[in-house]
This record gives structure tokens, C-alpha cells and sequence, in this order.
């Protein structure tokens, strides 16, 4: 008896020691990591800042798009970087002011310059770090075969290559001359978008190609870029959704935009994926203001597409992720799309561009700090090079500029477009956008305090840049891509 006590003793120690011995290792074993976050990033085409129903939008509803923005942070002070097709992508894209890389305005077909394939995208950045990366949709940073996505960091790319109101049957003016519009299938170009009925499929095409790709990408951390051509003009809906809104068929556009995005959270939630993936909605600047009936909403601010005034700037920016980015959330602070890249790689653990970038990381204030302001101040360049406006917080001083304007103008309706000027001239004028967002009322009078140390903060940004309007040439601005003619 007392040899088996003191067998059984000694295996209840040996077994305790093991199993101390195993908690100790298992204690200095590191847990995984987590995967890293998916990211779906929508990049919505002419779409103004009034044109969601969470922002106010009339006739019809934007129902995924609000359920979005319940679900996580929306931010209402979000700029686009320049109020115009390709020079806002290359901002989004690059996060870099696009006069530094020599992008400006929407390049035409044929173009001869385009995104430099020697600049960093997001897309070679987080395909660095592993991810897959796709675009299915609108590109517009060069249709030549050395600037088209799959040089610039993509895996996968089905879309148009530039806006598709560049075809031969654009109503604004006459474009004989102009070539067939065809989808892109990676460097390849596919058939020919003919006419409206063609152009009608394009959100469900779009769409379609989104939902393949996250299916088939769904074990591996992937990054989908969205750029939906619509609700650019000419506008065009598909049979299921013609006649669904009482707004016209803008509103018909709108609510099929609002289905694909339901579409795509349907599926990354189908797939299981939806608490890992960081879904970011914005718009490449406000509305074609001109076009009238088939033109959005800049929600009240000032101006539209094409000018420097917040109603070309000013576009709805919603991020959901959920544990991460808090729900039923508005912030006010500045940001803008320039600040899209530095953030993303820092969640994605990529590294940042080697060369000089513009955007700020807010990923503190994405997850829900709003003590920090990580942009202090904002340069609102136009045309090829012009510094029209600088911005510091509430602050904002436009310089004198030819410019824009749709004021005074009547629209145009059912596709056709109003006239409008590119040659108004806007005098110096300062305004307090906390109380003033409409900038409608100079206050340069009462505050030369603030002229004047915005006028200092616009010649750092002119020494940087340049200044077209000052005759100023930037001592850091790079070339962009070149084809040898």
C-alpha cells in the first residue's frame, strides 16, 4: 500500500511538472498574427455630396450606402484632392497632390502622358506586402498600354480607360474624330460600348467583376479598387432599375450604384469576410452642375465639378470596418483622398511610397480618436498649376483666378448641358467655413491676421509646387509618363 501511494505520488508530480512545463512554453509561444485586413475601396464618379439619402438626397434612397455609414464613420469635411477626373485619381492612387506629378485635368484618348509607371500606386504597395489587387471599372490616368493598371501595381483590370462620355456620340460637342469605346480585359481591349442600351450594363458589368474577384480571392488578404464610371454623363441605367426612382433617371443611376455596393457587402459578408475587410466609399469630386436634370448635389456648397469652391471639392466619404472604425459616427475633421494610401498601408503593414508624398495618416482618428487633427491645412490647385485657394482648418482664402462657373447659367436637361464659363474672374476673397460653408461672405476685412498667414502658408506650397498664376515653377514636382512620338 504504501509503495503504490508513493508511486502514484510520484506520477501526480511528474504530471503536474509537465504540465507546468507546458504552460510555460506555451506561454512563450507567440500568437499568430491577425490576417491582414481586406480592403474594398468605391470610387464613385461625379458623385456630389448631397447625393446620398444620409446626405440628404430627394426622390429616391440610397438604403446599403445608410446602412454603411450606420454601421461606421462618416466624415463630412472629406476634400477630393482636385475637382477633376485623372488629377484626382492620381492623388487617390499616389497620395500625392497630382500637380506634383505632373497630372492635370481628364486626359483625353490618346493621350500621350499618363500616370508615371516609376511612381508607387497603393496597388504596388499592398501587392508588395502580398495582397491581390484589382480594378474593375473606370482608370483615366492613361489609356496607352505602359500607364493601364497592370503596370501600375494591379493583378486584374476590366473597365473603361477613360470617362465614357469620350466616345463619338457625346451630346456636349461634336467628337467625330474620337475613338470607339471598348472595355479594357487586363492590357487588352474588348468590345465596344455603342450606345446607351450598351452603356446601361455598365454598373452590373462592374459589378459582376467585383463579386468574381473576392470570390476567388477570399483565402488571401486582397485589395479591390471600385471606380464606378457612373453617375458620370451620359447616364444610363439597366431594364431592372429604369423608372425605379421619381427623380429621373439620375435617380435611377443612383439607386442601381446603391445596389452594387450592397452587392459587394453582401458577398464579403456571405464569404465570412466582412469583420476583416475595411470598406472606404468616396467620390472623385462634386457634380456636373451644367447638365442639370441628369446632374447629383453638391448639398448647398458652393459651385460643382471643375472649380475650386467646396462644391467641387466636397464629396461623401463613409468607412465602415467593424470593431475597428466606431458606428454611427460623423466627423468634421479635414481630410482628403491624398490621405487614403498613407493610411491604408500603415493598417496593411505595407511600407510607404521611397518618393515624396502628400497625404496624412489618420488612422488614430479612423478608429475613433478625435482629439487628433492630422491635416492641418489644404492647397486647392486648379488647371494645369494654379494655387486658387489655400485652406488652414475653418479658414479659406481664394486667390484671384479665371475660373468655372455654373452661377447665372441655366441647366440643361435630358443629357443635354447648359452653358457655363471658364473664364470667370473670381476676386480675393477670405471665408470662416465653420460659419460659412456656402462661402458666400468675405471676411478679409475683418481678419488680416488670417490673409496674412494664409498668404505665408500659399508661398510655402508655391516654392514646393509652383504656381501657374504667379508664373512659379515648384522645385519638387516630378514628370509624369511619356510616349515617345
Amino acid at each position: 500500500m504504501n509503495v503504490l501511494s508513493h508511486r502514484l505520488s510520484h506520477l501526480l508530480v511528474s504530471a503536474l511538472v509537465v504540465l507546468g512545463v507546458g504552460l510555460v512554453l506555451s506561454a512563450w509561444v507567440e500568437k499568430p498574427a491577425p490576417a491582414p485586413p481586406n480592403v474594398v475601396l468605391f470610387f464613385m464618379d461625379d458623385m456630389g455630396y448631397g447625393d446620398l439619402s444620409v446626405t440628404g438626397a430627394l426622390d429616391y434612397t440610397t438604403p446599403n450606402l445608410d446602412r454603411m455609414a450606420a454601421e461606421g464613420s462618416r466624415f463630412s469635411n472629406f476634400l477630393a484632392t482636385q475637382a477633376v477626373c485623372s488629377a484626382s485619381r492620381a492623388a487617390l492612387l499616389t497620395g500625392c497632390y497630382p500637380n506634383r506629378l505632373g497630372i492635370s485635368g481628364a486626359l483625353g484618348p490618346n493621350s500621350p502622358i499618363g500616370l508615371n509607371p516609376n511612381e508607387e500606386t497603393l496597388a504596388d504597395l499592398l501587392k508588395e506586402r502580398g495582397y491581390a489587387t484589382g480594378i474593375f471599372g473606370k482608370w483615366h490616368l492613361g489609356d496607352k498600354q505602359p500607364f493601364l493598371p497592370l503596370q501600375q501595381g494591379f493583378d486584374e483590370y476590366y473597365g473603361v480607360p477613360y470617362s465614357h462620355d469620350m466616345w463619338p456620340l457625346h451630346p456636349a460637342q461634336a467628337r467625330a474624330n474620337y475613338p470607339a469605346l471598348r472595355w479594357i480585359d487586363g492590357n487588352e481591349p474588348k468590345q465596344e460600348i455603342k450606345n446607351l442600351e450598351d452603356a446601361s450594363h455598365i454598373t452590373s458589368t462592374v459589378t459582376e467583376k467585383a463579386l468574381s474577384f473576392i470570390r476567388k480571392h477570399k483565402n488571401k488578404p486582397f485589395f479591390l479598387y471600385v471606380p464606378h464610371p457612373l453617375p458620370h454623363v451620359p447616364l444610363a441605367a439597366s431594364a431592372q432599375f429604369k423608372g425605379k426612382s421619381t427623380r429621373g433617371i439620375f435617380g435611377d443611376v443612383m439607386t442601381e450604384l446603391d445596389w452594387s455596393i450592397g452587392q459587394i457587402l453582401g458577398e464579403l459578408k456571405q464569404q465570412g469576410l466582412e469583420k476583416n475587410t475595411l470598406v472606404i466609399f468616396i467620390s472623385d469630386n462634386g457634380p456636373w452642375l451644367n447638365y442639370g436634370d441628369h446632374a447629383g448635389s453638391t448639398g448647398g456648397f458652393r459651385e460643382g465639378k471643375g472649380t475650386s469652391f467646396e462644391g467641387g471639392h466636397r464629396v461623401p466619404c463613409l468607412v465602415r470596418w467593424p470593431g475597428v472604425v466606431p458606428a454611427g459616427r460623423v466627423s468634421n475633421k479635414l481630410l482628403t483622398t491624398m490621405d487614403i494610401l498613407p493610411t491604408v498601408v500603415k493598417i496593411c503593414g505595407a511600407r510607404l511610397p521611397k518618393q515624396r508624398i502628400d497625404g496624412v495618416d489618420w488612422l488614430a482618428l479612423l478608429k475613433g480618436d478625435n482629439t487628433v487633427t492630422p491635416r492641418d491645412h489644404f492647397f486647392y490647385y486648379y488647371r494645369k498649376n494654379s494655387l486658387e485657394a489655400v485652406r488652414q482648418g475653418d479658414w479659406k482664402l481664394v486667390f484671384p483666378h479665371p475660373g468655372r462657373t455654373y452661377e447665372g447659367y441655366l441647366p440643361g436637361q435630358n443629357g443635354q448641358p447648359g452653358p457655363s464659363t471658364e473664364t470667370h474672374e473670381f476676386p480675393m476673397a477670405l471665408f470662416d467655413l465653420r460659419r460659412d460653408p456656402g462661402e458666400r461672405y468675405d471676411v478679409r476685412e475683418q481678419h488680416p491676421d488670417i490673409v496674412a498667414k494664409l498668404e505665408k502658408l500659399a508661398e510655402e506650397a508655391r516654392v514646393d509646387l509652383g504656381d501657374e498664376l504667379k508664373n512659379r515653377t515648384g522645385a519638387n514636382v516630378r514628370e509624369p509618363g511619356r510616349i515617345n512620338q
